[in-house]
């Protein structure tokens, strides 16, 4: 297995192994259940699907419940896709938790960063600002978008303000600082992408 789902908890600071102090993002990790295992005769591809957030099936919608039926009795508020090399001798139902990784170990963690709403220019693409003297009047400003005779229309791709934020984010070679198995917790040196809360997964880099 290379990989497996985590809740963001919040950062802080840890001792590393060298005695360094270290800021560190706190990462809820599994215990993640197998729900589905694809294969290259049935899915042309091969991954293992995993559950996360355990949840009453009553809760489930009848489409997912029959989904997760096939794997376990329990409901699962997140499922996640990894890519495998090889799938064999994993069958749905078995549990995946912190033992896939080690302390010192290079990781690549992929999320969805905090929403901003709609931003100018300025804090969305980091473009400066103009003069703020006695009359001036652009202060904050985008500036011109367009062109004059040709091809006299907004060329596709200008950068300009809109709703920032709420990506696709991935952060490599972050490094594992402590594994506390007791309590779920992976400790990774560094910032990770999302809010407190938000779903992540991390991956052991190949």
């Amino acid at each position: 297995m290379n990989g497996i789902i985590g809740k963001k908890i919040g950062m802080t600071s840890a001792f590393a192994s060298d005695g360094r102090l270290v800021p560190v993002t706190v990462v809820q990790v599994g215990p993640c259940v197998v729900t589905q295992v694809k294969t290259q005769e049935t899915d042309g591809y091969t991954a293992l699907q995993l559950g996360f957030d355990e949840t009453p099936v009553e809760k489930q919608n009848k489409p997912i419940a029959g989904h997760l039926k096939k794997a376990t009795d329990k409901g699962y508020r997140v499922l996640k896709e990894f890519r495998s090399p090889s799938v064999e001798g994993v069958a749905p139902g078995a549990v995946v938790n912190l033992d896939i990784f080690s302390i010192g170990e290079k990781v690549t963690v992929t999320g969805t960063s905090k929403g901003r709403g709609f931003q100018g220019t300025i804090k969305r693409h980091g473009f400066s600002r103009g003069p703020e003297t006695h009359g001036n009047r652009n202060h904050r400003k985008p500036g011109s978008i367009g062109n004059s005779a040709w091809p006299a229309k907004v060329i596709k791709g200008k950068r300009m303000p809109g709703h920032m934020g709420v990506e696709k984010e991935t952060v490599k070679n972050l490094t594992v600082v402590d594994i506390k198995q007791n309590e779920n917790l992976l400790l990774l040196k560094g910032a990770v992408p999302g809010p407190k809360t938000g779903i992540i997964k991390i991956y052991k880099t190949s």
